[in-house]
């Protein structure tokens, strides 16, 4: 077809069709980097020693705060295909609100963990907490007694020796990778909060309609591809923590 025939209505359809295919690649590319993450974490778990701690509550409220982000962020969408151009920025802005809100109990999970002495690096006595409650520490598979302040094996007998040197010398990867998961799922969470202020501004502009919001689209699938991105990885390191 001579490029010169070629319709306003069959151009725009070539441009959604081109963002629809770059959106799903960066999907794809997505997926496989964080099972890239979480495949390295379950052969690191398989480790000499590992550290099993509770995930503080401020995760499961960010969780819920993500989820229902979803609704208005696919209710603008609807609205857009609708007609509805004055629905579109309102929607948007509570889904903005509620990334915010995901945001911000990040950080206050991650000051917990701080506080509970599970650092981005940091050996394995730094835990903190009541023992067998908020962390357990095994070995070879083998949850370790703790006993006045010193560690040991169980299978070891009466003659058991404390591990705590050695301890302090081994790194508490499984607090690594939980922060090396969570950043990572942030980072990719603050480009899906710089499209929705594009997409709010747009939607102000009114150029979102029924013609016209392949942009709004490839927002909100990428909005909830993060949530359930963020579903995947709580589940995966409370099944693991």
């Amino acid at each position: 077809m001579n490029p010169a025939t070629i319709t306003p209505q069959e151009e725009r359809g070539r441009k959604e069709r081109s963002r629809r295919m770059l959106t799903w690649l960066m999907v794809i590319a997505i997926v496989m980097f964080f099972a890239g993450l979480t495949s390295a974490y379950v052969v690191s778990a398989s480790g000499t020693y590992w550290v099993y701690f509770r995930i503080p509550g401020s995760f499961l409220l960010s969780t819920v705060a993500i989820v229902l982000s979803s609704i208005p962020a696919q209710l603008a969408l609807v609205a857009a295909r609708q007609d509805r151009k004055g629905g579109v920025a309102p929607l948007l802005l509570l889904t903005l609100a509620l990334g915010v809100v995901f945001t911000l109990y990040q950080f206050k999970g991650w000051g917990e963990l701080v506080d509970r002495g599970n650092h981005l690096v940091g050996n394995l006595l730094h835990a903190k907490g009541t023992y067998g409650v908020d962390y357990t520490i095994t070995k070879d598979g083998e949850e370790l007694v703790l006993e006045n302040g010193e560690f040991y094996r169980p299978s070891d007998g009466p003659t058991a020796r404390p591990l705590n040197a050695e301890m302090a010398e081994v790194q508490n990867t499984s607090s690594s990778y939980f922060y090396v998961l969570t950043w990572a799922h942030l980072a990719h969470l603050a480009f899906g909060l710089i499209a929705l202020v594009v997409m709010v501004v747009q939607a102000l502009r009114g150029r979102y309609n029924s013609t016209e919001h392949a942009g709004l689209w490839s927002g909100t699938v990428y909005w909830h591809f993060l949530g359930g991105l963020w579903i995947y990885l709580y589940l995966f390191l409370a099944y693991f923590h």
